[in-house]
């Protein structure tokens, strides 16, 4: 045990964060128009790992968490694509954008979801997730992610093409 953690949940743990932490980086990168190449690999891999390390898990039934797990899992490898095969080539720049866009978001969505269940008085103001601060919370991320991803998708736009 690490933490009072077992060495999977501190592990799945690790990863949500450097994947949160890199993709923020990453979502400066967009609305700035720069690439930020180690960045974007170090968000992408991580958010991988930590998808991939949530189903590890004990199975208790589908839950919210693993309905994001399988979305992530679904949009990482459009995101992938359209980075590293299609080099942001047209309609994949916007693609890229709107699926790495998605893929933080579900990872926050679930930080915020584990903070309210492990912070106390998070807990306290809302011991089921179904009370107002939790879906206040909530609500003013997705607001947030949906703003940053049209504000990204506008800035990041094609490179210029230099002339011969």
């Amino acid at each position: 045990m690490v933490l009072g953690m077992t060495t999977l949940t501190f592990v799945h743990v690790v990863l949500s964060l450097i994947g949160i932490f890199a993709g923020f980086f990453v979502v400066l990168g967009l609305l700035t128009a720069k690439r930020l190449d180690f960045w974007t690999a170090l968000f992408l891999a991580s958010t991988v790992a930590t998808s991939v390390t949530g189903f590890f898990f004990p199975f208790h039934g589908v839950t919210p968490a693993d309905v994001f797990g399988i979305v992530s899992l679904i949009v990482l490898p459009v995101a992938m694509f359209a980075r590293y095969w299609r080099d942001l080539a047209g309609g994949w720049r916007r693609t890229y954008v709107i699926t790495a866009m998605i893929a933080l978001y579900l990872n926050v969505f679930v930080l915020i979801a584990q903070l309210y269940d492990k912070v106390p008085a998070l807990k306290a103001l809302a011991p089921t997730k179904s009370e107002p601060p939790f879906k206040v919370t909530q609500l003013v991320v997705l607001v947030l992610f949906v703003v940053l991803t049209i504000a990204a998708a506008k800035k990041f736009h094609e490179e210029p093409v230099l002339a011969a």
